[in-house]
């Protein structure tokens, strides 16, 4: 199985960060984000390293009687759109990330629950029983024989109707065909929101980076599309090349006297931003720190308004804000030369 490669050696390759809390429902397609007429949030303080993720919030019921609802922290889904996936498992929520949820500074029971998404589908709600029906795993990125197992076996025929189907994509003209879905986490809790008061809930864990060393940011690849792509997603700008540039072309020796470009790592951290848009009107006060490790480090991301306020440390404040879009962090670390 195969997906786009960016880069020429994969490590922990994109898997969850955070996400925003969503008032949700469970029905027959499964755990579905509803929209909250009752609940609003008063304020959001987000804070994004490579070591640790939390995020604060202040929830009000604006209305007469208390509201009882799942509530669902949806973690991004795995695979992503990016590499190949032969060595990618499942972060575990509670070992793994170390889950924590405190409600008004008291710890919550939490649960657990997987969506399965196929890509560019998302009104198919029967992918998890079509794929039990045909006998396939569902993290198909764990089985490193699930192409000569499940595919590669199948007739022309069912293979154009799984593709028309959507479980099934081409790849490219040699009409190669590679799994077209995605596993998606909900950490769940089911919450009582007093009538007309307010209560504050916070959520922390280790986000599990993505990566790569080396990538597509060097000159060679910048002409392409797959580079404008890239650049586009993590809004990459002139003065982030420039710094790139300035870092990895200086003039460099290995032990035998060579020069060599500065080695650097690609890290990616991912946050499902906008289902904090589905409670009762806009974000009212919302704070964003993103910290990038080292003051050596670049980082990019797409948000207006961004101010540094330390050596590694940039801010964004926003008032009534509404999230249209999830947010993508690129961060460029450059290790030391052998």
């Amino acid at each position: 199985m195969k997906r786009i490669i960016l880069c020429t050696a994969l490590l922990a390759l994109a898997a969850p960060s955070n996400a925003n809390d969503s008032s949700a429902a469970i029905g027959l397609g499964g755990l579905t984000l509803t929209q909250s007429d009752a609940v609003r949030i008063d304020s959001e303080e987000l804070f994004l390293s490579m070591q640790r993720v939390t995020v604060k919030y202040r929830f009000t019921n604006t209305s007469a009687k208390d509201v009882e609802t799942l509530v669902s922290f949806p973690l991004p889904p795995v695979p992503d759109d990016v590499g190949y996936y032969g060595d990618t498992t499942t972060p575990d929520w509670k070992a793994d990330l170390d889950f924590r949820t405190l409600v008004d500074g008291k710890p919550v029971e939490l649960g657990y629950r997987e969506e399965v998404i196929v890509i560019g589908r998302p009104e198919m709600k029967d992918a998890l029983v079509r794929l039990k029906e045909l006998g396939w795993p569902v993290r198909h990125w764990d089985d490193y024989e699930f192409d000569t197992k499940f595919i590669q076996p199948l007739s022309p025929a069912k293979k154009a109707e799984l593709v028309k189907a959507g479980l099934l994509a081409k790849l490219d003209e040699t009409g190669e065909v590679f799994p077209n879905w995605q596993v998606q986490a909900h950490v769940t809790r089911r919450q009582i929101f007093p009538a007309g008061k307010t209560i504050s809930v916070e959520h922390s864990y280790k986000p599990v980076m993505g990566g790569s060393v080396g990538g597509i940011l060097d000159r060679d690849y910048r002409s392409e599309q797959s580079f404008k792509d890239y650049a586009a997603a993590y809004c990459i700008d002139k003065a982030f090349l420039t710094g790139f540039d300035k870092k990895r072309y200086a003039k460099k020796r290995d032990a035998d006297g060579n020069p060599v470009g500065q080695f650097y790592v690609e890290k990616w951290l991912s946050y499902v931003l906008k289902s904090g848009a589905n409670w009762k009107g806009p974000i009212r006060d919302f704070r964003l720190v993103v910290d990038k490790g080292s003051p050596a480090n670049l980082v990019s991301f797409c948000m207006t308004g961004v101010k540094k306020i330390s050596p590694t440390q940039f801010e964004v404040r926003k008032t009534n804000f509404e999230p249209a879009k999830d947010l993508d962090i690129l961060i460029v670390e450059w290790p030391p030369l052998p």
